[in-house]
Parts: structure tokens; C-alpha cells; sequence
């Protein structure tokens, strides 16, 4: 479980991104973040696993502090939050192999990354993720010959390899088109429910959102300002949400149509 208590984060005394913000996650469900560009979303998660570090406030993942540790038990610690990135954030000259193995790389000594020798379970791991999400066969294609969606899949298995106690996905469907999104957000929801995973979502696609999520918590101004089931997300609450926001950033939330049209190619 996740438990956020009163965090804060700001990049000066006059700039704050997050303003004394409560959330809780359990495990097994997957929670949408929605809102508009700058409210908070993205530095939520990267809080969440020190990649910006909070002002204030207490970060707890099954009971561990996170924003007290720092050195090696923060380095321990990250390897169970699973991220997974807009960009894919692969090594593009490298293996689907050997990126989705540098998931391990908070696991293995270095001698055994460096030569890429990792242990046999490891590997047959590997290969039975890749199988499930349906990319094995592409195991000793490089990185930059595979599609967004495909890319994507590489990702979500890299942070599978990091055995997660969560998995956070910054905008997972953002470069990608109507068809893959739905299939990349049906396999999150999917793996939640199997691994017993909580899945903290950063989302502009609210369609997708109110579809592929169990809960939605939106955002505004670093505070959070709604936190529902999807179905209570009604017409009042997207407005206030997404007050303001110009035309163009609106029709990327798929706010003007209906669920299932939204998502269609």
C-alpha cells in the first residue's frame, strides 16, 4: 500500500507544484492522476521515487518511509517502485533482452551487468514476462526497430524485472495511437490484478481514464481536488478539474466525446 501524508514540493518559496497532498493507495487497484499540464501529476510520481525530492510531507510503500532514505537504503528501496515512461526511456543500440535485464540491474553486481551475465533465473524470467505481454518473439531485436507499442511493452517489462511492490506509468499512451493505448492500458489494468499490484497512472486521455481505471484523482494547482470512482466523474467535476484549459489540450482528454468513441483509431 501506498500512504501519502501532507506532501508538499516546491521549486521556490513562490512556486509550489504540490500543496499539502493526502493519497492512499491499496494494492491491487489501478488510480488514475488527471488534470491539466502543471498541475502536479508528473511530480507526484517522480516524488514518489526521489526523482524530485518533496519539501515536505511522508511517503510510505508497505510501511517504509521513503523520503527518509537516502544512499543505499534509497537505492534498495527504488528498486521496487517499477516506472514506466512517455519515452520508453530504452537504449535504443541495445537487445529487447538486454533492456528489458537492466531491470535487474539494482539486483546483480556489476561485474555482471557490465559483461551481461546475468543469472540464469533472471533470464528465464525475463523471457516469461516478454511472453506475456506478447513480445518474446522479438527478443533479439534492437530497441529502435520496434513500434511505440512494442517499445512500450519493453518497458513495462523492464520494470516487471524490478519484482515492484508498484508500478507508476507517466503518460504510458501518449505517443501512442487510439488502438495501442487501449491494449497498453488493458495489459496494466490486467497485471495489476494479477501481481496484486497497486498502478499509479498519470493520464490526460480522461476516456481511457474512466475506462482501464478503478479510481480517478484529479488534480489542480498541486492540490487534489476530486478523488472518485470513474462513474462520479461527472460534467461539474471535469470542469473545475480542467478549468481554463485551452481548446486544443482539452480535445486530448477526450473530455468533448463519448468513452468508446474516444478511444476508437
Amino acid at each position: 500500500m501506498l500512504k501519502i501524508s501532507g506532501l508538499s514540493n516546491s521549486y521556490g518559496s513562490d512556486q509550489p507544484v504540490l500543496k499539502d497532498l493526502d493519497l492512499t493507495v491499496p494494492g491491487e487497484s489501478v488510480v488514475a492522476i488527471i488534470g491539466a499540464s502543471g498541475a502536479g501529476k508528473s511530480t507526484l510520481l517522480r516524488c514518489i521515487n526521489r526523482l524530485v525530492e518533496p519539501t515536505a510531507g511522508s511517503i510510505e510503500l508497505n510501511g517504509l518511509e521513503l523520503t527518509r532514505l537516502n544512499g543505499r537504503e534509497l537505492r534498495r528501496a527504488r528498486r521496487r517502485i517499477g516506472m514506466i515512461f512517455q519515452s520508453f526511456n530504452l537504449v535504443d543500440r541495445l537487445t529487447v533482452m538486454e533492456n528489458v535485464l537492466s531491470g535487474r540491474l539494482g539486483y546483480v553486481p556489476f561485474w555482471r551487468a557490465a559483461s551481461r551475465r546475468f543469472p540464469q533465473a533472471d533470464i528465464e524470467r525475463a523471457f516469461h514476462l516478454m511472453e506475456r505481454v506478447g513480445i518474446v518473439h522479438y527478443v533479439n531485436k534492437r530497441a529502435d526497430e520496434l513500434s511505440g507499442g512494442e517499445r512500450q511493452r519493453v518497458g513495462v517489462v523492464r520494470a516487471l524485472m524490478q519484482e515492484p511492490q508498484i508500478l507508476l506509468a507517466d503518460e504510458p499512451t501518449a505517443s501512442l495511437d487510439p488502438k495501442t493505448s487501449r491494449q497498453i492500458m488493458e495489459l496494466l489494468q490486467s497485471l495489476a490484478s494479477e501481481l496484486q499490484l497497486p498502478v499509479l497512472i498519470n493520464i490526460h486521455n480522461v476516456a481511457e481514464a474512466k475506462e482501464y481505471t478503478q479510481r480517478i484523482v484529479g488534480m489542480r494547482y498541486g492540490r487534489i481536488i476530486f478523488d472518485g470512482l470513474p462513474a462520479d466523474l461527472d460534467e461539474a467535476a471535469m470542469e473545475e478539474i480542467y478549468a481554463g484549459m485551452p481548446a486544443a489540450e482539452r480535445e486530448q482528454t477526450g473530455l468533448d466525446a463519448p468513452v468508446r468513441e474516444a478511444a476508437l483509431p
